[in-house]
């Protein structure tokens, strides 16, 4: 099980992205819309944690500054091992330093972040596919690209957890 401190889409963004999802299995590939527990919301995820106190995260997260609204642009489609998809969002002067900001007050509450999410190393995306094979990835990229670049807006944040979709709604933007 892991938790994960993510920035969440305004309503016309979301619904785009699941509908970017839906194309894709329309096209024969699975995507985050059906994936696990099937309550996957498009997001970007500033640290994935394990070992992880919830209240101590959520009250680390909740003294960080509201940062306010953020526009992400996504503007390419990488992949990574094992399937993975991602619309790549630029990586902004403004989140990176929310990024680090957000790793360093969980962090100071003895959860243990995710390699991939340590600032410096950590690659900015929101999830397409989880396991799309190699034969996969062009029609991905199609049907990404028909629609990027992209600009969409982060207007909220919550914890959730990888495993169950279960979702704790943060009163601030970090």
């Amino acid at each position: 099980m892991a938790l994960a401190v993510c920035l969440l889409l305004d309503p016309a963004d979301e619904r785009a992205l699941v509908g970017l999802w839906r194309r894709v299995e329309d096209a024969g590939v699975p995507s985050m819309a059906t994936h696990t527990h099937g309550r996957h919301l498009p997001h970007l995820s500033y640290a994935v944690l394990h070992g992880y106190d919830v209240d101590a995260v959520r009250d680390a997260v909740a003294g960080l500054p509201d940062g306010g609204p953020l526009t992400l642009h996504l503007t390419a489609v990488a992949t990574a091992p094992r399937g993975r998809a991602w619309l790549v969002p630029a990586a902004s002067a403004e989140l990176v330093r929310r990024q680090r900001a957000v790793v360093e007050a969980v962090t100071a509450t003895g959860a243990e972040l995710h390699r991939h999410y340590v600032p410096g190393r950590w690659l900015p995306h929101v999830s397409l596919t989880p396991r799309a094979r190699l034969v996969d990835l062009p029609v991905v990229a199609d049907v990404a690209y028909a629609v990027l670049p992209l600009a969409v807006h982060a207007t909220r944040a919550a914890l959730i957890d990888s495993a169950t979709g279960e979702r704790w709604p943060l009163g601030t933007l970090p």
